[in-house]
């Protein structure tokens, strides 16, 4: 029984993982809170209902058109929502991320409706087996994709230059202008890349629970709580965090009783907010996340 929760759990802990990376990215670029994170995973789930089932698209293609089309939103959101803003007060732009996640989500029941959606399972195959317990292979794509984005988001941030571009941008916006950075485009690089992980964690879950228009909320929450468990800006910390959330909620649920899934993420969030605000793998605890 504690090898299938902790399998159920890892697979959970990949999507936080995926959703805490998006507001790492977003960290590391603006420092603030992006609350439409969530919306972007739910996105990702229907515009991948749309190109798959609706269009007849074969799933990796449909699965890439889908990553594309929510970046983009991300993009769009930066470009249009936060920039004509015209401030950096981080209070006033996590606001309307907090705006725009009310609106994506209008917009979702105006065009797809409060049905949920689902679609079969990406890959097939028997699960495999170990020691009693079993492993679908669709949890084992969602565990490979998670570290997949992980080590190639850790890659381009320590080895491209446009990854060293969007550190320096998050290090000092101003020294990075005065240099010839184009602050304001990495700035919506940022969200793009934040609408892209968000996607990708919409897609692996609809095959496992379904979709709905109000689905990116809690799994947002949770995926912030995994971001400031692991360390808030830290990509490792994301992946640690989401995957250590994942495992502790499945045992709750599983030796405890499934009603305290969800109360135990947001004490869990509680606990280290007022204990260890910088988290597993933050730097800085003088500062509240």
């Amino acid at each position: 029984m504690f090898l299938q929760f902790l399998f159920s759990g890892l697979t959970a802990g990949a999507i936080y993982a995926l959703v805490a990376l998006g507001f790492c990215v977003v960290e590391n670029s603006l420092r603030i809170v992006n609350f439409a994170q969530g919306d972007f995973l739910t996105l990702g789930g229907f515009f991948m209902t749309t190109f798959l089932l609706s269009l007849k698209i074969p799933w990796p293609l449909a699965a890439l058109c889908s990553i594309l089309a929510v970046g983009l939103c991300g993009y769009l959101l930066e470009r249009i929502a936060l920039r004509s803003a015209k401030t950096h007060d981080p209070l006033t732009l996590i606001f309307i991320t907090i705006g725009a996640s009310i609106f994506i989500r209008g917009l979702i029941k105006l065009f797809w409706g409060k049905n949920p959606r689902i679609f079969p399972p990406l890959i097939t195959g028997e699960p495999i087996r170990l020691l009693g317990a079993s492993l679908t292979r669709e949890s084992l794509l969602i565990l490979a994709v998670g570290f997949f984005c992980v080590t190639i988001l850790h890659l381009f941030y320590r080895v491209s230059r446009s990854g060293k571009a969007l550190r320096a941008v998050a290090y000092s916006p101003r020294a990075a202008a005065l240099i010839g950075l184009p602050v304001g485009f990495l700035n919506s690089v940022s969200f793009f890349l934040a609408g892209a992980l968000g996607a990708v964690a919409g897609l692996l879950i609809v095959p496992v629970t379904g979709v709905s228009f109000d689905t990116g909320v809690i799994l947002g929450l949770k995926g912030y709580a995994a971001s400031v468990l692991g360390g808030y800006g830290s990509f490792p910390g994301a992946i640690a965090g989401g995957l250590l959330l994942g495992v502790m909620e499945a045992l709750v649920a599983g030796f405890i009783s499934s009603g305290f899934r969800d109360v135990f993420a947001f004490a869990l969030l509680f606990c280290v907010l007022a204990i260890k605000p910088s988290g597993l793998f933050g730097t800085h605890e003088e500062e509240r996340v």
